[in-house]
C-alpha cells in the first residue's frame, strides 16, 4: 500500500473515532478539519495511485462527510433558484 492510500485510510479511521465522541456543535469544527486535511489527502491519493484510485477515496471521504455535502448542495440549489428568478423578470 502506497504512503497516500495509508494516509487516506487513517484519515478515514481518524473520521470515524471522531464521529463517536460526543461535540456541543454537532460536529462541524471537526467536519471543516477534516475537509481541510482530506483536500490534500485526496490530491496526494490522485498523484500517487492515478484519478480511479482518486474517485474511491472521494467517494469515501463523500460518504463520512455527508451532511456538509448535503448543505452545500441546498445552498447551491436555493442560488440556483434565486438566479433562475431573477433572470425571469
Amino acid at each position: 500500500m502506497t504512503l497516500s492510500l495509508t494516509l487516506a485510510a487513517l484519515w478515514a479511521l481518524v473520521a470515524n473515532v471522531l464521529a463517536v465522541l460526543p461535540s456541543k456543535d454537532n460536529h462541524w469544527r471537526r467536519a471543516y478539519a477534516l475537509i481541510a486535511v482530506g483536500i490534500p489527502i485526496l490530491g496526494f491519493v490522485v498523484y500517487e495511485n492515478g484519478p480511479w484510485w482518486g474517485l474511491g477515496v472521494l467517494c469515501a471521504a463523500m460518504s463520512v462527510l455527508r451532511w456538509p455535502l448535503i448543505y452545500l448542495g441546498r445552498w447551491l440549489r436555493s442560488l440556483g433558484a434565486s438566479t433562475f428568478r431573477d433572470k425571469g423578470n
